[in-house]
């Protein structure tokens, strides 16, 4: 049995992630995401898709903006433990540099490396010695790949989310939890449709989604402090 935190559940890569996850009978899933209307039909069709399947528990809740002291008496309502925590969450703005105000970039940091920072910090006293924090790159943060502009802002924070990555698995060594990042290719979903209008992905949601799932369950027996590139190209 693994119990399971997913931020960012609620479309895209996150969402298919979910339905592959509660899919297996012993799973127990918390599925974290700001839209509770679309976390009402991943609750639906999950229950339609995996009806024998696992538990879910979708939750309204902002990594952001919302206060951790409301999420973790939820998250100990349901989980004795967390074994495995999938940071998702992201935000992608294609802007060229030179027009982005340091808000703007600020705020793009502030999503994809700080919040995950900080659910981190208040979920690992819950997770025992075996657990996987897995956080979800790209292929626009690892070193050496194609950078592409207007992407500046994103790919910086994901490269910063990358390093946090290797540092943490350092750090919790001692308490046996390990620590990756998945650094993805471009995938179909509505934020890269928005950023990217009329331009084909390199995988469907639910093929990527399929491929996380696989790997936060079974990864950290083979990976400790690893950037993974997962795509087909360098993109």
């Amino acid at each position: 049995m693994a119990n399971i935190i997913i931020t960012g559940a609620s479309s895209g890569i996150g969402f298919e992630t979910v339905l592959d996850l509660t899919a297996k009978k012993e799973n127990n899933v918390i599925a974290l995401a700001r839209s509770a209307d679309k976390l009402k039909r991943l609750h639906e069709i999950a229950k339609d898709l995996n009806f024998d399947g696992g538990n879910l528990y979708p939750a309204q809740f902002d990594i952001v903006y919302d206060d951790y002291q409301t999420l973790l008496p939820f998250i100990k309502s349901k989980f004795e433990q967390v074994d495995i925590l999938i940071n998702n969450a992201g935000v992608l703005i294609n802007k060229p540099f030179m027009d982005s105000s340091l808000e703007e970039i600020a705020s793009m940091f502030q999503t994809n490396v700080l919040a995950h920072a900080n659910m981190i910090q208040h979920i690992v006293p819950l997770m025992p010695e075996g657990s996987h924090i897995l956080n979800i790159g790209s292929m626009g943060g690892f070193q050496g790949s194609s950078k592409f502009s207007g992407l500046a802002a994103y790919s910086s924070s994901k490269a910063a989310l990358a390093v946090l990555t290797e540092c943490l698995a350092e750090e919790f060594k001692g308490k046996g939890i390990r620590v990756n990042c998945l650094a993805l290719g471009s995938a179909q979903t509505e934020m890269f449709e928005a950023a990217f209008p009329g331009i084909e992905a390199g995988k469907l949601a639910f093929e990527m989604g399929r491929y996380i799932a696989e790997f936060a369950q079974n990864g950290h027996q083979y990976y400790n402090g690893k950037i993974l590139p997962v795509a087909l190209t360098t993109p």
